[in-house]
């Protein structure tokens, strides 16, 4: 490959600054008052700006490292994530029912946000390299998913139902993108929905949050009360928000309102027009990250773009339906405003690879 490499996407950049700058300040305003419990105030900011300044130096190391490396490690890389995964389920941390988190310390990581970028590079390999196979169901479509149903179901033997989905959403994404059958996948769709009702059927807190996100109000003690406290902070929210500060749903009515439901604190505070802002620099990104992949000097490249944008796309889409109320609770962070370590360190990492991509593109 011609090695002609020009200046990274200025606009994705920017865009992935501005999020990061929005998601510090949200997080010390929804943690606040929790944080004061702890004695400090700052608490949950200051873990916050650490993760962002691992996630920015890894961003910066990705960015510069030509992305076809990742094509060499992509099955070394594979390997590690299912091992961590196994590692995980012997003597990870249960945290919130799902035995997700590794602990170092004071910190810890969570290995299934390892596997979707992982998966991402992979699939982006496994797929460039066998594109005349992949219209076959047989020699293209079943190993190919099989791998996928693999991580998948280790990930929900933690459980961890919305990472699970995230990465089942992606490498079908790229599956369909690199020329996978219609007919094929639409069959699957239909396995995958039974799939998913039996998985429902077969734990009777995920049987609770459908019914709960259907109606709320029907449990509001109970399992609808996170919808109904996160529309609580929706709605007075108005227009122009309440003000930075202002929340009155961080005061300890809505339950850990720093991680999945910072969406819901920041629409209150800063109003329609504050989220409808922070929702259409997502779609910047996403049409930035459109743009490198269709640009992309290969199809490996290409199909690596598309795995790090849909899975940005697919898991702020499933966040904010969550948030208000259009899909059962999940636990899928907001990538860049959620507080976290792991996703937030994975997602600028891959940020950082879809940026070296669009360094070679063709336009």
């Amino acid at each position: 490959m011609t090695k002609a490499r020009s200046t990274p996407d200025f606009i994705i950049i920017v865009v992935t600054f501005v999020l990061l700058a929005i998601g510090v300040v949200m997080v010390y305003s929804s943690s606040a008052v929790v944080a004061a419990q702890k004695g400090d105030p700052f608490f949950f900011t200051k873990r916050q700006l650490i993760f962002a300044t691992l996630g920015i130096a890894a961003m910066f190391v990705t960015m510069n490292v030509d992305y076809w490396v990742w094509k060499r490690w992509a099955k070394p890389g594979l390997i590690l994530c299912f091992f961590l995964l196994i590692i995980v389920l012997i003597i990870g941390k249960e945290v919130n029912g799902a035995k997700s988190w590794l602990g170092i310390g004071a910190f810890g990581i969570q290995p299934a946000e390892f596997m979707k970028l992982g998966m991402a590079a992979f699939l982006a390999k496994w797929l460039s390299d066998n594109q005349k196979d992949i219209g076959s169901f047989t020699k293209g479509l079943v190993p190919t998913l099989g791998i996928v149903f693999l991580a998948f179901g280790m990930i929900m033997l933690q459980p961890d139902l919305g990472t699970g989905t995230v990465l089942f959403g992606t490498s079908v994404l790229m599956i369909f993108v690199a020329g996978a059958r219609m007919k094929h996948l639409l069959g699957l769709a239909m396995l995958g929905a039974i799939g998913f009702i039996g998985l429902v059927l077969a734990a009777p807190y995920r049987i609770k949050r459908i019914t709960s996100f259907i109606d709320p109000w029907s449990d509001p003690l109970g399992a609808g009360y996170q919808l109904i406290q996160s529309l609580y902070a929706i709605g007075p929210g108005g227009l122009m928000g309440l003000g930075i500060g202002m929340s009155r749903q961080k005061f300890l009515y809505l339950p850990e309102p720093y991680n999945d439901f910072i969406f819901s604190i920041l629409a209150e505070e800063l109003g329609f027009i504050g989220g409808a802002t922070v929702l259409l620099l997502f779609l910047l990104l996403l049409w930035r990250g459109m743009r490198t992949a269709v640009t992309a000097p290969d199809l490996f490249g290409s199909l690596l773009a598309i795995g790090i944008i849909g899975m940005l796309a697919i898991q702020v889409v499933i966040n904010v339906g969550v948030v208000t109320g259009m899909f059962p609770v999940t636990g899928i962070t907001l990538p860049f405003l959620s507080y976290g370590g792991s996703s937030l360190t994975l997602m600028l990492t891959g940020i950082g690879v879809l940026l070296n991509i669009s360094r070679y593109s063709k336009m």
